[in-house]
């Protein structure tokens, strides 16, 4: 089955924004990243990330490279209604994570990444990677990206088309994605960056990705998934799309109940209806 997924993304993928999106057509989406040591230290924000409150179908996108810290974070793990598995993240392009050999700089290091997901597995959850191309030019031309698909088992992958190098206003690569399918070898490879009308998903189909994962779209359009299955012919009969003004309305009704984070609402609240140009995402 093909899948719609909605990104992470940070400061603005908070429950309400992964409800609504469910609502209107993702099958899948993600919490915002997450650092193991955070949860290590109880701290609050951080466990605020992964608190659920109703069943929306969620991974939870880990940030870590240290087997041991994963070990203890999963042995005091209890899974909840909608859970998923979890992703890790190897597609972060902070310069601050990447020297800290982690995110991006992950893509490189397919051994240690295969360890994080064995131990994932082992505690019997689902495992996915979310990846870029290499955190440069070099990397990418070396194909890194396709020795960690090979090299890693996890249930699917998610390659965003670009190295963590390059901005958000450069185009994506989506040349890459056929080799990429063929890396994994039977498992789901989704697509991710720049995916914001259904040319690009039929061209992406066509490649044999078994799925596409939408972040800056959705942040202007939290109904996009919707809109693009109607027009694909996904969706059977078409269901109704609800407008912006209706979407705002909804996400605030949604608010009380799930609790969502007070910044997220005043990000998203700014950006709904807009073109978002996000540089991370």
């Amino acid at each position: 089955m093909f899948r719609f997924m909605l990104a992470p993304l940070e400061g603005y993928s908070d429950s309400v924004l992964r409800t609504l999106c469910f609502r209107h057509g993702a099958d899948l989406t993600f919490t915002e990243m997450a650092h193991i040591e955070s949860f290590l230290r109880n701290n609050r924000l951080a466990l605020e990330k992964i608190t659920v409150r109703d069943s929306t179908p969620v991974q939870i996108q880990l940030l870590t490279s240290r087997e041991g810290e994963l070990e203890r974070f999963l042995e005091g793990f209890t899974p909840f209604p909608g859970f998923k598995g979890f992703n890790l993240n190897l597609s972060c392009p902070s310069p601050d994570v990447i020297g800290r050999g982690k995110g991006a700089a992950m893509i490189k290091r397919a051994t240690k990444t295969q360890r994080l997901a064995s131990l994932i597995r082992g505690h019997g959850h689902a495992v996915s990677l979310k990846m870029r191309l290499g955190t440069n030019a070099h990397e990418r031309e070396l194909k890194v990206y396709l020795n960690t698909i090979r090299g890693v088992d996890a249930d699917f992958f998610v390659v965003h088309a670009k190295t963590a190098a390059q901005l958000s206003a450069e185009a994506e690569d989506y040349s890459v994605f056929p080799e990429c399918v063929d890396a994994a070898g039977g498992r789901p490879v989704i697509a991710n960056g720049g995916i914001d009308s259904p040319e690009k998903v039929e061209s992406l189909r066509a490649m044999s990705v078994e799925g596409v994962m939408i972040g800056r779209a959705a942040l202007s359009n939290p109904a996009i998934f919707d809109s693009l299955k109607n027009r694909l012919g996904y969706n059977k009969p078409s269901k109704l799309v609800p407008t912006i003004p209706e979407l705002i309305k909804e996400y605030a009704e949604l608010y009380p109940s799930l609790h969502g984070g007070e910044g997220h609402k005043n990000n998203l609240f700014r950006v709904v209806g807009k073109k978002v140009n996000l540089e991370n995402y």
